[in-house]
């Protein structure tokens, strides 16, 4: 007898990285410790041919699915986050010709003293360009932000992609699990 799936939804976001190799599918924490400790405990246990992402489309949002059967069935715990819809997630659907690489990372966001002179603000501008507020006329930037992004070192290839309608997802067994444990069976 399998093991249920235990659903995790406790991270940020996903971010898509585009010059490597292979485009990248980066579920992004807040802490790099809890990355690299979910990382390491789920993710690692993970036969890379049996890694499963899904994204399920629901108008103006979809739902990210991360999957797989672990080595480790105690610690079977499976991903999921319902995202707006972006331009870098329209992109990656687009260019990831069927494989990605999977990678984990932290991501904090940076204010002007936090960071050197060459950090680009969210605006486009660097820091030089900002004393509180931008100086580049035209711009509206009224206080530098960035954002820091480590990546984990450690990365599996993912080759099981799939981009579903959420009308389509009772074929789709992992998907079906998450939305029917997510969505559905809290809203009967």
């Amino acid at each position: 007898m399998s093991s249920p799936i235990s659903w995790f939804d406790d991270f940020l976001g996903v971010a898509y990285r585009y010059f490597d190799l292979r485009m990248n599918v980066i579920p992004l924490f807040s802490d790099r410790k809890k990355a690299s400790d979910l990382w390491h405990e789920n993710v690692h246990w993970w036969p890379d041919p049996d890694i499963k992402i899904r994204f399920v489309e629901s108008g103006d949002k979809y739902w990210f699915i991360l999957a797989s059967e672990s080595v480790r069935p105690d610690r079977n715990t499976s991903f999921f986050k319902l995202l707006p819809m972006s331009e870098n997630y329209l992109r990656f659907k687009k260019g990831h010709l069927g494989e990605a690489y999977l990678r984990f990372a932290s991501y904090s966001e940076k204010e002007e003293k936090d960071v050197k002179d060459g950090a680009v603000c969210n605006c486009g501008h660097t820091k030089k360009d900002h004393n509180g507020s931008c100086t580049i006329d035209g711009c509206t930037c009224t206080k530098f932000t960035t954002f820091e992004l480590k990546m984990l070192k450690k990365k599996k290839t993912v080759t099981n992609i799939k981009f579903l309608e959420e009308k389509d997802v009772k074929d789709d067994s992992i998907s079906w699990n998450c939305l029917y444990v997510n969505k559905y069976k809290n809203s009967q």
